[in-house]
């Protein structure tokens, strides 16, 4: 029996390749515009359905971004935040090596409401902690974190340098982790979000509501809010 040979790669494939080495080796850089259909068809001397697929795949890939009558342009990146596994957001921006600052907006007791009530399971009128923060990624704001914590669990939260440490790592800390909730949402942010993202107003974003619970008691709930221009979710499970 002769030895099996593998196919050869398709041509869009080929496209896809050379467009992806071209981006991650700087050659393309974010917001270039790239050459148009019809100069890649020329360059490479494949059919246009063929530089269509490849321009098409790289776009959904998060590659490339296409603009109806403009062109085609490198996309920002994005980074990336666990679906499924919970980690600090510093740590999410430490891993990329890039620098993690934080924002803290507001960090008071206050009394929970009908909302926060239920979000913690304790009474209406409880005693709680809450915070806002704005998280940046090389100085750009990358996530809003609005959290609600049960105050009878964490007593020293108001306490804490948030400069220094994350609500998320001081609370994993004091009352480690045993169970988790992601509740993934599109949304429009307010216009008061938009300018602490620095977004345009129909820009969309992505909304992670995050319980938390420590042995059977819940610790804290956060309203994670990002532009879904610079993050994106991954998650890895199996079965």
């Amino acid at each position: 029996m002769l030895p099996s040979r593998s196919a050869p790669a398709p041509f869009y494939e080929k496209v896809k390749q050379e467009i992806s080495e071209k981006i991650a080796s700087g050659i393309w850089q974010p917001h270039d515009r790239i050459p148009s259909e019809a100069e890649l068809v020329a360059q490479y001397g494949f059919s246009r359905m063929t530089i269509n697929r490849a321009l098409r795949e790289l776009t959904d890939e998060g590659l490339l971004v296409r603009l109806q009558g403009v062109g085609t342009f490198v996309a920002e990146p994005k980074g990336q935040s666990a679906l499924f596994e919970i980690r600090s957001i510093a740590d999410e921006i430490n891993a990329r090596q890039h620098q993690h600052r934080c924002e803290v907006l507001t960090l008071e007791r206050t009394q929970a409401n009908a909302q926060q009530a239920l979000v913690l399971n304790v009474k209406e009128g409880t005693s709680i902690f809450h915070s806002v923060m704005v998280h940046y990624e090389n100085d750009l704001p990358v996530q809003i974190e609005d959290r609600c914590v049960n105050a009878e669990i964490v007593p020293e939260y108001l306490a804490q340098d948030y400069s220094q440490t994350t609500p998320h790592a001081y609370l994993s800390l004091i009352a480690p982790l045993t169970e988790g909730e992601h509740i993934v949402e599109a949304v429009r942010a307010s216009a008061d979000e938009c300018a602490l993202l620095n977004i345009k107003e129909h820009d969309p974003c992505l909304l992670i509501r995050r319980k938390t619970w420590s042995a059977s008691s819940i610790v804290s709930h956060a309203r994670l809010l990002f532009p879904g221009s610079r993050y994106r979710l991954q998650g890895r499970f199996m079965s």
